[in-house]
C-alpha cells in the first residue's frame, strides 16, 4: 500500500511539473476569464435595463453559444475548465508540500479541492450547453426547495448561505490586501504591467466577491425565512442591486470589477507562478 501510495504521489509530481499541464492550466484560465468578460457584459446590460438574458455563469455560455462558432466556443470552455479541475484536484492531491505545518497544508489542499468543484459545475454547465441540454432559466428555487425538505434542511439551506458568504469574505480580504499578486510570477508582479495587473485584481476580486456575499445572503434569506423563492444564483443577486436606491451605478460598478477580474485570469495566464 505504502510503495503504491509513493508511485501515485511521484506520478502527480511528474504530472504536475510537466509543460503539457502548464499549458494546460493557461489554456483554462483564459477560457475562465472569457466567462467572467461576458458575465459582466451581461451584468452591464441588466443594469441599463435589460434582462433578456441571465447575468451568470450559465447565462454567459448561452449568450457565447449565439456567436458564430458559439457551440465550438463552448466546447472549448468545457475543455478548459475540465483541465483546470485535472490541475486543482492534482494539487489537493500531491501539492502544498512547501508548507511544513500539516494543518495549514490540508487547509489549503481542502482548498484546491473546492476551487476543483467550481470549474467542475461550470464545465458542467458548459457540457450541457454545448449538448443544448441546458435550460435557459436557473433551478435553484427547486434545489433549495429540495434542501427545505431534508431533515435540519432549514439549516442546511443558512450553512450553505454562510459558506458562500465565507468564500466572497475571502476574495474580497483577497483583493483587500493585495494577496492574489502572489499568483503571479516575479515578471508579472515588476514594472508598470505588474501595477497594471494589481489594480485589475483588486478591483476584480473584491467585486467578486461582493456579488458572491449577495448570493449567500439571498441563501441565508431564504433558510430564516423558510421561503425556497428567497433564494437564487447571480442573477438575481444583481437584480436586488438594480433595485436598490442608486442601484444602476452599483451593478456597472460591480460589472466593471468583474470584467477586471476576467482580465486579470488573463495575466494569470500569461504569468502563471502556480
Amino acid at each position: 500500500m505504502g510503495e503504491t501510495a509513493a508511485k501515485a504521489h511521484n506520478m502527480g509530481n511528474d504530472a504536475r511539473e510537466s509543460s503539457w499541464l502548464d499549458y494546460a492550466i493557461r489554456a483554462g484560465l483564459v477560457a475562465y476569464g472569457a466567462v467572467h468578460l461576458i458575465v459582466a457584459w451581461l451584468a452591464a446590460q441588466l443594469a441599463l435595463g435589460d434582462k433578456s438574458e441571465s447575468a451568470s455563469n450559465t447565462g454567459a455560455l448561452q449568450t457565447l453559444a449565439k456567436q458564430p462558432m458559439g457551440s465550438f466556443l463552448v466546447w472549448l470552455v468545457a475543455i478548459g475548465m475540465l483541465l483546470l479541475v485535472l490541475w486543482r484536484v492534482l494539487e489537493f492531491a500531491t501539492g502544498h508540500r512547501e508548507e511544513s505545518d500539516e494543518s495549514k497544508r490540508w487547509r489549503k489542499r481542502a482548498g484546491s479541492l473546492g476551487k476543483a468543484f467550481l470549474y467542475a459545475v461550470l464545465a458542467w454547465s458548459a457540457f450541457k450547453t454545448a449538448t443544448r441540454s441546458g435550460s435557459s432559466g436557473g433551478n435553484t428555487d427547486s434545489t433549495t426547495a429540495k434542501l427545505m425538505d431534508l431533515p435540519a434542511g432549514q439549516f442546511i439551506v443558512g450553512a450553505v448561505g454562510l459558506a458562500i458568504i465565507g468564500y466572497g469574505a475571502l476574495l474580497v480580504y483577497r483583493g483587500w490586501t493585495d494577496k492574489f499578486m502572489e499568483k503571479l510570477d516575479a515578471q508579472g508582479q515588476s514594472g508598470k504591467d505588474g501595477s497594471t495587473y494589481q489594480k485589475l485584481g483588486k478591483a476584480g476580486y473584491i467585486a467578486k466577491g461582493i456579488a458572491i456575499i449577495l448570493v449567500g445572503g439571498l441563501f441565508a434569506y431564504a433558510a430564516i425565512t423558510h421561503t425556497a423563492k428567497k433564494s437564487g444564483g447571480l442573477d438575481q443577486a444583481l437584480q436586488t442591486v438594480r433595485e436598490q436606491p442608486f442601484g444602476q451605478v452599483l451593478l456597472l460598478a460591480i460589472a466593471l470589477g468583474i470584467a477586471c477580474y476576467g482580465l486579470f485570469c488573463f495575466a494569470r495566464a500569461r504569468h502563471l507562478d502556480e
